[in-house]
This record gives C-alpha cells, sequence and structure tokens, in this order.
C-alpha cells in the first residue's frame, strides 16, 4: 500500500482517486472546489487543507489538473521541495508538450521521478477504472508508475521520454474529434436522404465506416449502445475540452511544420458549437451544431 497525494478532483480525477482507494491505497485528496473535496472524502480519502498538506508524507504525487499553466504552478509552488525526497510524480493532465518537459525536467533536477501520464476514456472509464493511460517518461519512473496507473486504468502504455504521453494524447483525440465530426455528418446524411437512422447503424457499424464515434459512442439517442446521447449529451467529454485538445494538437503541429487540415477543421468547428453555446455538452453534441440546434 502506498500513500497517494492526489490534487485535482474533477470530473476525471475524483473516480480515479476513488479507485486508488478501491486498490487498497492511503489517498491524501485536495481540489480548489471544497465540493470535490467531500465527495472524495465520502470514497474514502483523506482530504488536505492545501496541495502541500496532501504531499507531505506521500510516496507518489498525482496531478489531475486543466492546463499547462495549473501544473507548472502546483508542481513549483506545493509539490517541488514539499514532497519526500525521491517521491515518484505522475501528471495525468492533459496539457501542452513544452510545459510537461520543462516540469519533468525540473522535477528530475531536484531529484524526483516523474512521467507525464495523460488518459482516454471519459468519466464513465475513470469511474471504473479502465482508462487507457500514455505515458512518457524515463523508463525506471515508467516502472514504478505503472502499477498504480493500472489500479486506475485498463491499458498504460509507454510512448516515449518526458512528453510523449502528451503528443500521443493529442494526437488521438484530434483523430477524435476529426472522427466525431464526420460521424455526425454520415448520420444527418443519411437522415436526409430517407434512411432509418438504427438500420445506418447496423450497417456502418459492421462496414468500412466503423470507427470508435460510431459502435462505442453514437451520436444519436436510441442507436446503439447508451452514450451521452442519451441523456440530453449531458456528462461524457464536454465539447470545450476537446476544443482544448484541438488547439493543443495545432499548436504542436504548427511547431512540428506538419499539415493537420482535418485536425484544423474540426478545430474550427468545435470552436462554433462552443460560441453556440454548447462547450458545457458532450462533445458528440456536434451533431446537434451540424442540424442548426446547438444552443437551443
Amino acid at each position: 500500500m502506498a500513500t497517494i497525494a492526489f490534487i485535482g478532483l474533477g470530473n476525471m480525477g475524483g473516480g480515479m482517486a476513488a479507485n486508488l482507494v478501491k486498490a487498497g491505497h492511503a489517498v491524501h485528496a485536495f481540489d480548489l472546489s471544497a465540493d470535490a473535496v467531500a465527495r472524495a472524502q465520502d470514497a474514502g480519502c483523506t482530504p488536505a487543507a492545501t496541495a502541500r498538506d496532501a504531499v507531505a508524507q506521500a510516496d507518489i504525487v498525482v496531478t489531475m489538473l486543466p492546463a499547462g499553466r495549473h501544473v507548472r504552478a502546483v508542481y513549483e509552488a506545493d509539490v517541488f521541495g514539499a514532497a519526500p525526497d525521491g517521491a515518484l510524480l505522475i501528471d495525468c493532465s492533459t496539457i501542452d508538450g513544452a510545459s510537461a518537459i520543462a516540469v519533468a525536467s525540473a522535477a528530475t533536477d531536484r531529484g524526483y521521478r516523474m512521467v507525464d501520464a495523460p488518459v482516454s476514456g471519459g468519466i464513465a472509464a475513470a469511474n471504473a477504472g479502465t482508462l487507457t493511460f500514455m505515458v512518457g517518461g524515463a523508463a525506471d519512473a515508467f516502472a514504478a508508475a505503472e502499477p498504480l496507473l493500472a489500479a486506475m486504468g485498463k491499458a498504460v502504455i509507454h510512448a516515449g521520454a518526458a512528453g510523449a504521453g502528451q503528443a500521443a494524447k493529442i494526437c488521438n483525440n484530434m483523430l477524435l474529434g476529426a472522427t466525431m465530426v464526420a460521424t455526425c455528418e454520415a448520420f444527418l446524411l443519411a437522415e436526409k436522404l430517407g434512411l432509418d437512422l438504427a438500420t445506418f447503424y447496423a450497417i456502418s457499424s459492421q462496414a468500412s465506416g466503423q470507427s470508435w464515434s460510431m459502435t462505442s459512442y453514437c451520436p444519436v439517442p436510441g442507436v446503439g449502445p447508451e452514450t451521452p446521447a442519451d441523456r440530453g449529451y449531458e456528462g461524457g467529454f464536454a465539447s470545450a475540452l476537446m476544443l482544448k485538445d484541438l488547439k493543443l494538437a495545432i499548436e504542436a503541429a504548427q511547431g512540428a511544420d506538419a499539415s493537420v487540415p482535418m485536425g484544423a477543421t474540426a478545430g474550427a468547428l468545435y470552436q462554433a458549437l462552443a460560441n453556440a453555446g454548447d462547450g458545457g455538452r458532450d462533445f458528440s453534441a456536434m451533431i446537434r451544431f451540424l442540424d442548426g440546434k446547438a444552443g437551443r
């Protein structure tokens, strides 16, 4: 059993921290939201008054924060020098690669082992412990982190050196964002051509148009397995978060001189969806935007 500090208990972090408790670890939890800390306490975590208090006795520190600036600030102000020497640091946030590399370098300089380990799977997978982790960092740091990450996920994959986890995540989510747009377009076109949408799903889910967006996360209510579409596009992975990831991918592509026309188009469409008032809805709500119903 390890003593773990978990900082960042939002929609994803709360479920992840709870699964570490279920695995038998002692989890000291902190978030700026008192409600989030209370939910973590109900799940068996020990609440901490501050981030520094949470990490003071930790063997392992796990963070799940909104953006690179938050990750940099928390590690510089609250983790480095406050966590015990030699602690393992795991950042599960989705952030820009430059921030991930900079924080990992600073951690190494201070004698810590660190990995960037962004996740895929959404809120349901965070709660169920079936996330996929894509991990960047030195081999010894990955080996130390892998058992802990396995308590929260179904797959833990070493992507390479520091920052490689973030690179894999933004490439994956750029593909997902573009695929969801195309899936929504296909369903709307099928409807306008007079096809029954359940019938179209039965065909395309077993044909060459099949994708995860089609078969596991169908954007049409009442078609396929239950998804956020069946709950008014509430829950799941917010469109605003998809937009954030697409922006990270587009920025990375510009820095790498890579051409990403589909990713850029998806980014523009998700920006329009957010501007229309649906940034808080699940990213499959793109179908509402394409059908002229966003914001209603």
